[in-house]
């Protein structure tokens, strides 16, 4: 077993952070003993595919004061538990590429300090909860959810988050994505390609921070908003847009693959405007 880092207090000796990564020979259940390190604020268990079995929840809730909680590539699968709302400390959450499947935990809003939501590259199925638009951290700063088999409509409720990265790519959401933009808003990027999205992207207000734009793939019509000029990242290709591809800005940076395969864009770089 190759330990890269344990980290102890000095003033008791308490281990604060662990780290087990990147050991293929480690072939083992989630550790129950870990649940006897009550000052613990860091767990990264990464890069281990021999690591398998659920996320055991009882030993998980007595980390009251645990910070970040990383099991991220490993062979681990069952459902995401639903974390109990004591551990009020939790800030970042990544069970990204493992095998977990089932519905998303519905009481993460209970974490107080939450705020980064990795779940990307997993099975997980069923719809966002509508209690995801109701994190007491209203500045969320990522909710990853890309490459998973969710689906069904978007909660209206996402409006209220001011999420920094969202992304939903790669599962076949539906319907309406608008509530997720708001020119008052801190979002520097949004991923939304590879669903069923369908909405008038014209009607939306980029936040001044905006930075990454990718609906491409996706069922969304109507004009490209105002903005999208000052974007540095820009794919809507794959849609029903329509309209002059405005000038000046950024827009020199991309090319034809950033808009083809739409209903009507026109002007540079696709073919002039009739």
């Amino acid at each position: 077993m190759n330990w890269y880092g344990v980290t102890c207090f000095r003033s008791n000796n308490r281990v604060r952070d662990l780290i087990i990564s990147n050991d293929n020979n480690l072939t083992s259940k989630f550790p129950l003993s870990i649940g006897n390190l009550p000052y613990l604020e860091s767990l990264f268990l990464d890069h281990l595919p021999n690591l398998y079995g659920p996320i055991p929840i009882e030993p998980i809730s007595k980390l009251l004061k645990l910070r970040t909680l990383t099991i991220s590539s490993t062979g681990m699968s069952g459902r995401i538990p639903n974390f109990p709302a004591q551990m009020k400390h939790l800030y970042n959450l990544d069970l990204s590429s493992n095998h977990f499947s089932g519905t998303l935990p519905h009481s993460l809003y209970k974490l107080p300090k939450l705020g980064s939501i990795f779940f990307y590259n997993n099975s997980l199925t069923g719809s966002i909860p509508p209690s995801y638009g109701y994190f007491n951290n209203k500045n969320l700063p990522s909710l990853l959810l890309s490459h998973n088999q969710l689906s069904g409509r978007l909660p209206i409720s996402l409006a209220t988050l001011n999420t920094t990265v969202i992304e939903l790519s790669y599962n076949k959401f539906e319907g309406d994505a608008s509530m997720l933009f708001g020119s008052n808003k801190a979002t520097r990027e949004i991923y939304l390609s590879q669903n069923l999205f369908t909405f008038d992207l014209g009607k939306v207000e980029l936040s001044k921070t905006m930075t990454t734009l990718d609906v491409s793939h996706n069922q969304i019509y109507g004009k490209l908003p105002m903005g999208i000029e000052n974007i540095l990242s820009l794919n809507v290709s794959y849609n029903n847009l329509c309209g002059k591809i405005p000038k000046g800005g950024n827009m020199h940076l991309f090319g034809v693959n950033s808009f083809f395969h739409n209903k009507c864009l026109c002007g540079s770089p696709l073919l002039n405007c009739k």
